[in-house]
């Protein structure tokens, strides 16, 4: 039987949301302090494992006080207009350039659509608004008390998105990346002991520059844990940093070579694709894994995302 809810120790528990129907793809942390904050909700597909998962965790809906959204990619915040249904005492903390999106998501489903096509519906359906007075922005800096001996602080950082930023825990000493220093895949990967972190740089504001940037901006804050949106915890930290900035560059260079060859991103994507695979078959794992399953589909919107980049920097 797939694990659901993780004790990640430090009063944080993380819930699987289930997303796509897969395990180990899209995390929900709940923070156990005086103040009961969530982490990201996922899409609105994911609500009911988070319910689920509060009531397991023996939670009432209507003491959670904070909904937090790294940024306001459907994956990592689709469910918040249906969540604050069941959280109607919570506020939700967005990025400054997000909350507007969420207040009125439309052109929020317009570029989902774009991008996931007539698969939309199935991913993402039902985005709901959140309420105009739900909504606290936090800037560069700023803080919030979840007790007197913690106050989560928010850092801006770019790079995945323009809108999204990392939230650093005092009491873990850990920090909530979102996307912005890409995926862990350790948990698809268990079975086999391996590691991997690759960069994620979906449409439409991927810049590698910044990416890079608000890693070492992370970086800088000594942190013992990152706490992925995609997926889990990881405490090695170092290794995070150094695949993330061997990987990146790698990813980029794909669509550059697409780009000299006239190829669209399906081409990037099987680049992308084929570069990892090769590196895991070093590594001694099978091409049936269930980890190419996950795999594939994140190939493509990345792919979409270095296009994107490349074809506005070279306009």
């Amino acid at each position: 039987m797939t694990k659901k809810i993780f004790d990640l120790g430090n009063r944080i528990h993380l819930i699987d949301g289930l997303d796509l129907g897969l395990p180990y793809r899209t995390g929900t942390y709940v923070i156990r302090d005086e103040k009961l904050a969530i982490v990201e909700t996922g899409p609105s597909s994911s609500i009911p494992q988070i319910l689920n998962g509060l009531k397991e965790l023996e939670i009432d809906p209507n003491d959670i006080d904070y909904i937090i959204v790294t940024h306001i990619h459907l994956d990592h915040s689709g469910g918040a207009g249906l969540l604050i249904k069941d959280c109607p005492n919570a506020k939700v903390i967005v990025h400054p350039k997000g909350a507007r999106h969420l207040i009125d998501p439309s052109r929020l489903i317009l570029g989902a659509k774009a991008v996931y096509g007539d698969d939309f519906n199935r991913l993402f359906d039902p985005i709901l608004p959140v309420p105009e007075d739900k909504v606290i922005i936090k800037e560069d800096g700023e803080t919030l008390a979840l007790s007197s001996t913690c106050d989560l602080t928010f850092y801006n950082t770019p790079g995945h998105s323009d809108h999204h930023f990392s939230i650093h825990d005092p009491v873990s000493n850990g920090i909530f990346t979102g996307d912005t220093i890409g995926i862990s895949y350790n948990d698809i990967l268990a079975d086999i002991g391996i590691q991997l972190y690759l960069p994620t740089t979906s449409p439409n504001q991927f810049k590698p520059d910044a990416m890079l940037n608000s890693l070492e901006r992370i970086k800088s804050l000594n942190v013992d844990a990152i706490y992925f949106g995609h997926f889990n915890v990881a405490h090695d930290i170092e290794e995070v940093y150094k695949q993330i900035k061997s990987w990146l560059p790698l990813f980029v260079e794909a669509g550059e070579k697409a780009e000299q060859l006239g190829k669209d991103y399906h081409w990037i994507a099987e680049q992308l694709f084929n570069a990892v695979r090769e590196d895991l078959r070093k590594q001694k794992v099978p091409d049936t894994h269930p980890f190419y399953e996950i795999f594939k589909l994140d190939t493509s919107v990345c792919a979409m995302g270095i296009a994107d980049y490349l074809a506005k920097k070279n306009r």
